[in-house]
């Protein structure tokens, strides 16, 4: 009898339905996490953009020493909308708050994808030419995503002018009031 050099291998079908339901547990433990993940990336990418132009907001009215103001913007050319609509940075020469004939617009943001949220206890941010936040101009900005509070974002802009980045946990020690606390939490 003579011996076939070529033997063919391969896999039973057992052996391939093994290896699926495998992959296919892998694959299912794995997809929650890889969206937690984007999501995360996505919410510090956006939070970060917003400190991002409320640094430049700072340091353009110290460098042209003018005031700069920052608003929402939905059309990119006045303050209209939601914050999470878009914003606005611009020279505001008649310290008026508003984009008028005569004022520069600098840098336009437009909005969040995804459906996330932008909230801000005021309306805009005006930076006075030393760089500090007019009067009625500090705040928090709370940025949120479909998975609620617990991840939430957060920038507080205080008197000087400065941003700075807080968490959910933060939230307390933060916002006095408890009553705020209700309205700044996600939906």
């Amino acid at each position: 009898m003579s011996r076939n050099p070529m033997k063919i291998k391969g896999l039973t079908l057992i052996e391939l339905m093994i290896t699926l339901a495998i992959a296919g547990i892998l694959i299912a433990t794995a997809a929650p996490s890889m969206r937690d993940f984007v999501q995360n990336n996505r919410s510090a990418t956006q939070i970060n953009e917003l400190q991002a132009t409320l640094n430049l907001g700072r340091s353009e009215a110290i460098k042209r020493n003018n005031s700069i103001t920052i608003c929402r913007s939905s059309d990119g050319t006045s303050c209209t909308g939601a914050w999470q609509d878009g914003w606005i940075v611009f020279i505001d020469n008649d310290f008026d708050g508003t984009v008028d004939e005569g004022d520069e617009v600098l840098r336009v943001h437009g909005g969040l994808a995804t459906g996330n949220t932008l909230r801000f206890t005021q309306a805009k941010i005006v930076y006075a030419n030393t760089g500090l936040a007019r009067t009625g101009s500090n705040g928090i900005f709370i940025h949120c995503d479909s998975r609620g509070s617990q991840y939430a974002r957060g920038l507080i802009v205080g008197p000087s002018g400065r941003a700075r980045l807080f968490t959910e946990s933060d939230f307390r020690d933060v916002i006095e009031d408890n009553a705020d606390i209700e309205r700044f939490l996600c939906a």
